[in-house]
């Protein structure tokens, strides 16, 4: 029985990293070639730095098990000479993971909770019950984040998003 929950939680760290790796590929739009794009899964942990204080730091996600919670980042930059527009970041919520917190600055942030077909405002958000019947979407129903970004980005800047999610 040891053994089988080793296995077991050595073969949960190791689809939850590959998970996690799988979900850095994120599609964003915005005016063809206009921006470059990057995403990194890290983990906060706890230091202490050369005052002998304690403070937090993230780190990249090498391993991950349950309970871990992952913040994805994306960033984008302008990389024309022109500011451009229409940008929108779409990342998928992975599996095994509960959705919790989203952030990203001059954007206006939707959820899908059909695997990306529609998205809305979170208070907007109706899941259909094992009975038939319908209730508010939480945040664990959560498949998507959607962040549109407001205005145009300048020229060489760059803007992130992030949302956070912790492992089942």
């Amino acid at each position: 029985m040891i053994i089988q929950n080793i296995l077991s939680t050595r073969f949960s760290t190791v689809f939850c990293t590959a998970a996690l790796l799988m979900a850095l590929h994120l599609p964003a739009h915005g005016a063809d070639g206009a921006i470059r794009i990057s995403s990194i899964a890290e983990l906060e942990i706890q230091v202490v730095n050369a005052e002998g204080e304690k403070e937090t730091k993230r780190v990249p996600v090498d391993t991950a098990v349950p309970g871990d919670e992952i913040i994805y980042t994306t960033t984008i930059e302008n990389i024309i000479d022109k500011p451009t527009g229409d940008i929108v970041i779409t990342n998928p919520v992975p599996n095994d993971t509960t959705f919790r917190l989203a952030d990203g600055a001059m954007t206006d942030i939707t959820f899908s909770v059909d695997g990306g077909t529609q998205y809305a405002a979170s208070d907007k958000l109706i899941v259909e019950t094992q009975n038939g019947k319908t209730r508010a979407a939480v945040p664990a129903d959560y498949t998507h984040v959607r962040w549109a970004y407001k205005g145009e980005l300048g020229v060489g800047k760059t803007s992130e998003v992030s949302f956070r999610a912790v492992i089942k």
